[in-house]
């Protein structure tokens, strides 16, 4: 029984997970949305939202905790100054995990993981769409009620 067991081996040693986990969190830190396996997006989730609440506050402490995770200069830098004040205001929460469907090699639960407030844009709409129906467009009858007007 797996009574109180955490976290997921993800078919790894602790050091091949360690560093799998560090090379994910550079790619979303770097592209604020990657494409991974569910369990791996899953356990991302659980290193990098401390990292990121890390990132709130500039010293030189949080710094060197965040670097000792993720071993990048240049991720450091932009987690510091783009991401933290980002979510300053935000209590947690900082990823969201959008399920894609299965892989189409082996099967394996795919998903989306992100960086919440960098992807809130919302899908712009040139003007509003009309209804369209299956019926016709109205023209023809329109232009048979005129002549029938008409001749009368």
């Amino acid at each position: 029984m797996r009574h109180q067991v955490r976290g997921r081996k993800l078919g790894r040693t602790s050091s091949h997970r360690k560093a799998t986990l560090e090379a994910l969190s550079n790619a979303l830190i770097k592209n604020e949305r990657i494409t991974t396996t569910l369990p791996k997006a899953k356990e991302l989730r659980k290193f990098v939202e401390p990292l990121i609440t890390r990132s709130k506050v500039d010293n030189l402490l949080n710094r060197r905790i965040v670097f000792s995770a993720l071993r990048d200069k240049e991720i450091v830098k932009k987690i510091f100054e783009e991401v933290g004040p980002l979510v300053a205001d935000r209590p947690g929460g900082y990823t969201r995990i959008i399920k894609v469907g299965n892989r189409s090699g082996d099967g394996a639960p795919v998903a989306i993981i992100e960086l919440v407030d960098y992807n809130d844009s919302k899908p712009e709409t040139a003007g509003k769409k009309k209804k369209r129906t299956r019926r016709g467009s109205g023209k023809a009858r329109d232009e048979s009620v005129t002549k029938a007007k008409a001749s009368c």
